[in-house]
Parts: structure tokens; sequence; C-alpha cells
């Protein structure tokens, strides 16, 4: 039986090269997901993470106690430097005298601003030779006065920078433009990740991010054998208690690990999720292959039962060859996935939402996951049906062109299929009235989703018949060909349900991921716009930061520019609570800002008078004319005031608004704004209108121009993200349903081959052929995206519902242009899997068909 297993492989040559090719592309799916989605998480955690591997101890400085002189002299100079590299136990003592620093490329825009904890700026400090051993010099030299600059690599690619380009950047203060003099390789993962990296001169960087002559951190290495702790207690002996520390580099990495693990806790599923998805689309293209080939076999099953074969010894030979395949199919589906995984990364990161780069991360799950998928399911999808077949008596089967169902499997088969169906309904109902997207809701919300699409396949064969019918009443249109190809796709429904599955699957996640994102997106330019009436927001990263309080003149100035209303931004403790407060001038807050007031109104606004919003009103049982204690910002000292106003909740004016010029004399940065609220002549934007803008800022890095179209965008966060990786990685799936249709229509044709040959002999001619094997395809394409479609835009309302109990925007909204695209290329995918099948069947000539056995 070993030996017709062998025979049985190497005979069917096409049958096998097709066999393996279905096994090779699932494998490489469910590799290539998971290898794309552990490299991405570890980029996402390293573009948050500092390397401490050769870090034993850090040095940094202590905060002044408070009431202490801010004039206490520093610790971190060289003379400790000196003193820590003369330690026993001590390898290297490295100065650093770092910070952060944002960019404007050569087109005059931020370079990465979104990602300030990715944005490092340091001292380029060389050793005894000469030179730094943190930043190798690739071109160039280092920067010597405060004049030059030294960048990454990575951060002159994506700025578009040359040797003595002049650079523009910002710190925390004013824009700097400095003369580009080299550049420079690093090993720190969070800029080879995706962040920028700029160099100064040693004193340059001092005075920008330390005082003269002093550093912001001293990293010590250790010798081989000695211990951290042991060197961390060395350390601390030489430190001045009071103003210096050390802290060992496992408890720096233990530290950070937490930090990073809440950043990135979203990524570290990915992996599951992509998982589990791949190998969900894989596997019914291996089962779908596999049950098709057992039963073209049926007949040479039976002989070989007649001649003497055992039930066991039959299942056996066929298990065989799964293996044999399996194999094979791993072994060359495994680097195809690690193409896949190197490739998605640059086909799916935009403008907007760059992934981070990093190197291929192969650990032993694809590798498992990889001869699982390629062995197990391969194994499995044989053992199954060859079961089946041997199970079936010798005689009859060699008589019997096929074995359909019973009517009482098809019964079981339905009554499973709706309880699935009652189930997961039940699930997404539930769901209705969810106030949040808790965890446990969201567990209903995936398994109410998951039993909906299981459903889907346990019912598609007995939903085959009616629907492909009613697909019929279209393809009869094109004659004979049609009438053949509805046939053909009702001869078995099960086939043509398991050949659709793929596709429904891929059109279901698409259309339900599709429905939920511009449903979301409506949601939050709705929010926008309910808050704001400005066309653009000019403003600063942060509140400890601010925008040049005379830009709001200049920015006034600018042709087309109605209206220009600077906004303080900083804190307010009010109800036992920190609240974000807004200071703003009555006369024009009106303008920019859309406020809907329930009791009260803006006019009254002024120095000792707030407006709160409803959420604060709800809490704090306030209302207008009410009075409450409250500090703003860095005061210390409750004042009493009266509340004029309650407005509905809205994201531009914040918790409570406020006086500007109360707002601005005890806020964080005195005299400062964080925003200007812009609103142009009918709403008009246009590049040219925000680099107007950027100019009359000065061009700060810092400072952030944005239209309302950017603002929503930058409120989807990682929604945007995740839906884009998403979306690429089910653009594999449908190719994999494509070629899955493919193979199926190559046994259809080849099992069909005497049929053909008669169908040509009565005087069908090629073009018919051709007609009937692609309507056939693009019917089974059309049945798969029906049902698709059903179980997509189902789970997307369920899902919706938990989305609208945490955003009262939030509304069901329907993507037509997208869902149309969808159904385009379901049908294209259908029509395209035809085109090699039908070629096939045309070419065969009538008479060796007929004569084929």
């Amino acid at each position: 039986m070993l030996k017709t297993a062998l025979r049985n492989v190497l005979a069917h040559k096409a049958r096998l090269a097709m066999t393996v090719l279905a096994v090779c592309l699932g494998v490489a799916f469910v590799c290539g997901t998971l290898v794309f989605a552990e490299s991405s998480a570890a980029a996402y955690r390293a573009a948050a993470s500092k390397d401490f591997a050769d870090i034993a101890v850090t040095v940094t400085p202590k905060s002044s106690p408070p009431g202490a002189s801010d004039e206490q002299p520093g610790a971190l100079d060289d003379a400790l430097v000196r003193k820590l590299a003369e330690l026993p136990g001590v390898a290297s003592a490295r100065p650093a005298a770092d910070g952060s620093a944002v960019l404007n490329g050569a087109d005059g825009r931020p370079l990465r601003d979104g990602r300030a904890w990715a944005n490092l700026a340091g001292a380029y400090v060389p050793g005894k030779d000469g030179k730094d051993g943190r930043y190798p010099l690739l071109k160039g030299r280092a920067p010597q006065n405060g004049d030059e600059l030294a960048v990454d690599s990575g951060t002159a690619a994506a700025g578009g920078f040359a040797l003595g380009d002049t650079v523009t950047l910002a710190t925390d203060g004013p824009v700097m433009k400095k003369r580009l003099v080299g550049v420079v390789s690093t090993g720190d993962t969070r800029v080879t990740a995706g962040g920028t990296l700029a160099l100064f001169d040693k004193a340059t960087a001092q005075q920008l991010f330390a005082s003269p002559g002093q550093y912001t951190s001293v990293d010590v290495s250790a010798t081989a054998g000695t211990d951290q702790f042991t060197l961390g207690e060395r350390v601390t002996a030489v430190l001045p208690a009071d103003r210096a520390e050390a802290v060992t580099g496992r408890a720096q990495a233990a530290r950070q690990a937490v930090l990073t693990d809440t950043l990135t806790r979203g990524y570290q599923k990915m992996p599951m999720v992509f998982a589990g998805v791949s190998l969900f689309i894989g596997s019914f293209l291996i089962v779908n292959t596999f049950t098709m080939l057992v039963a073209r076999r049926t007949r040479e099953i039976a002989l070989l039962r007649a001649i003497g074969a055992t039930r066991r010894q039959v299942v056996r030979s066929l298990l065989w060859e799964a293996v044999l395949i399996g194999l094979v199919a791993s072994a060359a589906g495994f680097p195809l996935g690690l193409g896949i995984a190197a490739a998605l990364p640059g086909l799916l990161s935009t403008p907007q939402d760059t992934l981070p780069h990093g190197p291929l991360v192969i650990g032993p799950l694809p590798v498992l996951a990889a001869f699982g998928v390629g062995v197990g399911v391969t194994v499995l999808a044989a053992w199954l049906p060859s079961r089946k077949a041997a199970e079936v008596a010798p005689v009859e089967a060699l008589r019997a062109a096929g074995q359909p169902p019973t009517a009482t499997a098809s019964r079981v088969r339905g009554v499973a299929g709706l309880v699935l169906l009652v189930l997961g309904g039940g699930l997404l109902v539930s769901l209705t009235g969810a106030k949040d997207a808790s965890e446990g809701n969201l567990r209903n919300a995936m398994a109410g989703c998951a039993l909906l699409v299981v459903a889907m396949i346990v019912l598609a064969p007995l939903l085959a018949v009616p629907m492909i019918r009613l697909c019929g009443w279209l393809t009869g249109r094109f004659g004979i060909s049609g009438h053949l190809a509805t046939k053909n796709a009702l001869r078995d429904p099960r086939r043509t349900a398991a050949t659709a599955a793929a596709l429904m699957v891929s059109t279901a996640l698409v259309a339900g991921l599709a429905v939920i994102g511009n449903s979301t997106g409506q949601a939050l330019d709705r929010q926008a716009a309910a808050g704001l009436g400005a066309d653009y927001v000019i403003s600063s990263r942060t509140t400890m930061t601010a925008v040049d309080p005379a830009a709001e003149k200049r920015v006034a100035g600018i042709p087309g520019v109605r209206t220009a209303a600077a906004v303080a931004d900083s804190t307010v403790f009010t109800g036992g609570g920190v609240r974000t407060i807004a200071g703003v001038d009555p006369a024009t807050a009106g303008d920019v800002m859309r406020l809907d007031f329930t009791s009260g109104s803006l006019k009254d606004l002024g120095p000792g008078r707030i407006a709160v919003s409803a959420a604060v009103a709800r809490e704090q049982g306030l209302r207008a004319g009410s009075e409450v204690k409250a500090r703003i910002g860095r005061n210390q000292e409750l004042r009493p005031y009266t509340v004029v106003g309650v407005y509905e909740d809205n994201p531009t004016a914040g918790d409570v608004l406020g006086a500007r010029s109360e707002v601005q004399r005890d806020g964080y940065l005195p005299g400062s704004v964080q925003r200007i609220l812009v609103r142009t002549d009918a709403g008009a934007v246009s590049r040219s209108t925000a680099d107007r803008l950027r100019a009359a800022t000065g061009n700060s890095p810092l400072v952030r121009v944005k239209d309302r179209q950017e603002l929503v965008h930058e409120a989807a966060g990682s929604l945007a993200g995740l839906l884009t990786l998403m979306y690429g990685l089910l653009a594999i799936g449908t190719v994999i349903s494509l070629l899955g249709i493919v193979n199926t229509l190559a046994m259809s044709v080849s099992d069909r081959t005497r049929e053909i040959g008669v169908l040509r002999a009565v005087g069908m001619d090629r073009a018919g052929i051709r007609r009937m094997i692609g309507l056939e395809s693009v019917t089974v394409a059309a049945f798969g995206t029906l049902l698709g479609l059903a179980g997509g835009l189902s789970g997307a309302w369920g899902v919706g519902s938990l989305t609208n109990g945490a955003m009262k925007e939030y509304a069901l909204a329907l993507p037509w242009g997208t869902l149309l695209l969808v159904c385009l290329v379901s049908l294209t995918v259908g029509a395209l899997a035809a085109a090699l099948p039908a070629r096939r069947a045309a070419a065969l000539s009538p008479l060796e068909a007929v004569a084929q056995a």
C-alpha cells in the first residue's frame, strides 16, 4: 500500500502540483501572517523601548526636593564620568545629554511628529579616538559647534536631507536652523523602528537638555564576570547622595517592560487574531482540495477494496499521500510566507499610517504552524473523506458516479446550522443595550460573529440550491451555456458550498470591517463637527508647550482667514478631580466652536466665571448660577467660581471653559496659548492655506496645523492602523479564495472530460465551453459573496452596538461604494479563476475527450 501511495502521488503530476500548490498557499498565508504580526508587535515594542543589553548601571540626577534652590550645582559632569570609569569592574562610562527634538522635512512639514516617544536627540560625545561608538559615522563628520547637526540614515532618507542642507528643528523652545554635516547609524530600536535622531555637539546638547558642563545620564557597562548589583553598590558609593542616583540595567529593563507592555498591549494580541483568521481561510482551501481529490478516486478506492485491500489499508495509503504532500508543501510554503511577511509592511504603510520598521521575528510558533497546517490539516482533510470512501461497498462504489447526501444527513445539517444561527444571532442581539465595549462584551461579540460564520458554512450546502437557482435567472440569459453552468453548480451543492466558503469568509470580514470603519469614521466626523466650527486647528503638542501668542495676529492677517481665535489650555482641579480647561475670548469663541448651551450662555464668561460641560455638571450637580471651588494650573489656592452656563459635551471645548486672560495667568506657561482655531472664508481648505498658516507660526516642528479631516483621522488613532492591517491581510485571503476556485474548477473540468467531449461533439463550440465554465465560476463566486455580505453586515450591526454605547454619535452607516467594490472584486475573482480551467476545457478534442475513461 505504501508503494501504491507513492505511485499515486507520482502518476498524476498535474493533480499533485495543484494539491501541493493549495497546501503551500495555505501554509504561506498562516506563516506569513504570524511572522508579520509578531514582527509588527516587536517593532512597536522596540519603538517605545530603550535597549539596556550592554548597560549594567545608569546614573541619573535626582530631582531637587521641594523648597530647594534650583541653583544647586549638578553632579553629572566630566569629573564624575572619569571617577566612574576608574571603578573596579567598569568597562566604560558613557555620558549622555539626551532629550527630544522634532525636525521639519525638506518639504517643510514636521517629520514623524506623531511619535513623540521616538523623536530623540542627544550629544555626539567622542572618545579618545575622536569617535562616538554609539553612533558610527556613515557620511560626513561629527557636529563641532552650535550651528551643525548630524542625523541617522533613516531620518535623512525620510526627510529628504543631504549633507550641507539647512535643517529646521525645535526642542521645547524657538525654531532653530542647523547645517547637516554628518549621517550616522544607530542600533537604538526606538529610532530604527520608525523614530528620528538628531545629534548636536556636546556643548550644544548640554545647553539644550541639561546645563553647561552637565549630562542627563551616564551609562556604565561592566567587565565580564562583574555582577550588576555589586557594581551598582560601588557606583552609589562615589555618588553625591543628594544629587545623583544609580539604577541597574535589569531594574530599568523591568520598569520599562511594564510601560511598554501597557502601550503595546493591543499589538501583543495581533498574532493570535491573525493566526485564527489565516488558519480559518487557509484550512478551507486545503480541506476542499482533498475532499474533492478523494471523491474523484472513489472508483479507484473501490477497485483496491475489490482486489483485497482492507479499509484500514486504504485509509492508511491516503494518509501517507497526505503526509508526503504536506511535508513538501510545508517546506515550500514557509519561505513563501516569510516573503509575504517581509512585503506586507511596505504594502500596508501609507504617509499617514507608517508601520514601524524592524527585522522579521521568526519564533517557534510560525515553524510549528507551518508543519501543523501543512501536515496536520492536510492529513485531517484526507482522513475524513477517505474514511467515508473506504466504507462504501466495492461493487456499489464501482457502479455509482457519486454518493449524494441522504435526507437524514441534510436534516441534521439543517438543524445544526439553525441552532448555531440562533445562538450567534442571540449573542449579537443581546449586545444592543450594551453601555460600553468591556472585555466581556467584546468576547460575546466575537463569539456571536464566529457562531454566525460557522452557521453559514454549515447551512451553505442547503442554501446553495435556492440561491444558485436565483442566480441562474441571470446566467440563463446567456443561452445553453448559462443553463449548463447553473446545472453544473447545482450538481454537487456540498462541493459548491465548500468552494465558495473561503470567499464567503473573506467577504464577510472585509464587509464587516468596512461597515464598522465607515460608521466609526462618520461618528468621529460628527463628533468633531459637533464641537468644531473652525476649519483649521493650530496647536502645540502638549499643555507644557505653546504656540507663539503673536502668531494669532499674523494668522488673522492671512488672505482668506475669517476668524483666528487663540485658546489657552490648562488643567483645573474641581470636584476632587483634574479636568481640562480651555481659556477663550467670548467674542470669538462662538465663531470657531459649536457650543450648544442647555442653560446659561457664553456671553457672561469672564474672570471668576466659568462654563462647564454637561458631564461635569451631572457629576457635581451644577447648573447656571451655581458656585464651585476650583484652582487652575499651577495655582495652589482654591477659589470660588460662578457657573455661567452648561453646554453639551464638546471635545473642542473640553470639560470647562474659562476666560483666556485668567487661564493664561494661572497656567503652566504664563501668558501662552496652546491652540489657534482658524475659520476660513466659505470653509476653504487647501495645501497652500495650510502652508501659509504654518509659515505664520514660524514653521516650528512643534506646532501642528491640521484641518478637520486630519483631526478626524488623528482621533481614529489605532483603529485606522488596525483596519489597514486587516484589509491587507484579508486581501491575501481573497487571493487564496481565487486559487481555491481555480483548483476546484480545474478538478471539476478533469472530472467532466467526457461530458465536455460530448458537448463538443453535439455542436458546442470552444467559446461556448469557455462561457459555460466562466459562468459557473462567477455563479459560485456570487453565492459566496452574497452569503459573506449577509454575515458581515450582521456582525457589523452586532459589534456596532458596543461602539454606540461608548460613542453616542455612532450610527450604522453602510459604505455603499466599498460594498459595491467588494462585490465587483468577488465577481472578478470568479471570472479570473475560470480563465485557465475554461481554456483547458475548450482545448479538449471531442473524440479524445469522449474516448477517455
